[in-house]
């Protein structure tokens, strides 16, 4: 397993250095700007390096899990992918690697955000104007997606294990969708296509059932993302739970 893990890290290291290397620009900016405000009262160039580098830290966990399943997909389609189902490991354990390897990536890459996010902020409030204009906005865009909230530590963090909680869904979604397009389809011209669509399809229903379960019990806001948490974490072990057993049956050589 720790081969496999570390094959898959070096398969998917391109993607996260550029993401690396932008974020390194976006801080340089975002540095820039702390200085022109100090020394002229300009924001720009501050306020344009939080806002980009709060979309990379979005983006780019994004982009780290659709690598994982981009990677997933060549391996499936490609005579040199192929290669790694023809090892003496299960498909359990290739799929499992991958998973892994993709949650670790996540985490650090979370963590690493989270990290720069506080010395960003820890900057940003020995500027104490600059500092509550953007306390000010941060809190108007979370009361447009989600009105009359509380915003507190607690909130904060439900909302998050829900946000990853359902990101895991997804993923797991992705990782099925392409299994059985590859196990019907394999080489054939729609392959993707179907894989898409099927996706889609997976997507929906899994959000429907997170929405449908997980509102179950009325437990206030903070209960209430738990609950669809729970419910996608769920549905996410099973998805990956067949999954392998469909690469291991039609996949496996």
């Amino acid at each position: 397993m720790t081969m496999l893990m570390r094959y898959e890290f070096r398969k998917t290291m391109a993607v996260k250095i550029i993401i690396l290397g932008l974020t390194a620009a976006a801080q340089a900016v975002y540095m820039f700007g702390l200085l022109a405000d100090q020394l002229a009262g300009k924001k720009t160039a501050m306020v344009i390096g939080a806002l980009v580098l709060f979309f990379l830290a979005l983006l780019g966990i994004c982009l780290i899990g659709l690598n994982s399943v981009l990677t997933l997909h060549r391996d499936m389609n490609t005579r040199q992918g192929y290669m790694l189902f023809m090892t003496p490991n299960s498909s359990y354990r290739i799929l499992g690697a991958k998973v892994l390897e993709n949650g670790i990536s996540l985490l650090l890459a979370a963590g690493f955000f989270f990290a720069l996010g506080t010395l960003d902020i820890s900057l940003l409030f020995k500027h104490e104007n600059a500092a509550e204009e953007m306390y000010d906005l941060f809190y108007r865009a979370l009361q447009t997606v989600f009105p009359g909230l509380e915003i507190t530590a607690g909130t904060l963090l439900a909302l998050t294990a829900s946000i990853v909680s359902g990101w895991i869904a997804t993923l797991a979604a992705a990782y099925l969708a392409d299994v059985v397009s590859a196990a019907l389809l394999n080489g054939k011209r729609f392959n993707g296509l179907v894989s898409f669509i099927l996706f889609l399809v997976l997507t929906g229903l899994s959000s429907w059932l997170i929405n449908k379960i997980g509102n179950l019990f009325h437990l206030g806001f903070i209960g209430q993302m738990l609950q669809q948490s729970g419910v996608a974490l769920v549905l996410a072990a099973a998805m990956y739970v067949v999954t392998a057993e469909i690469m291991e049956r039609k996949l496996s050589v």
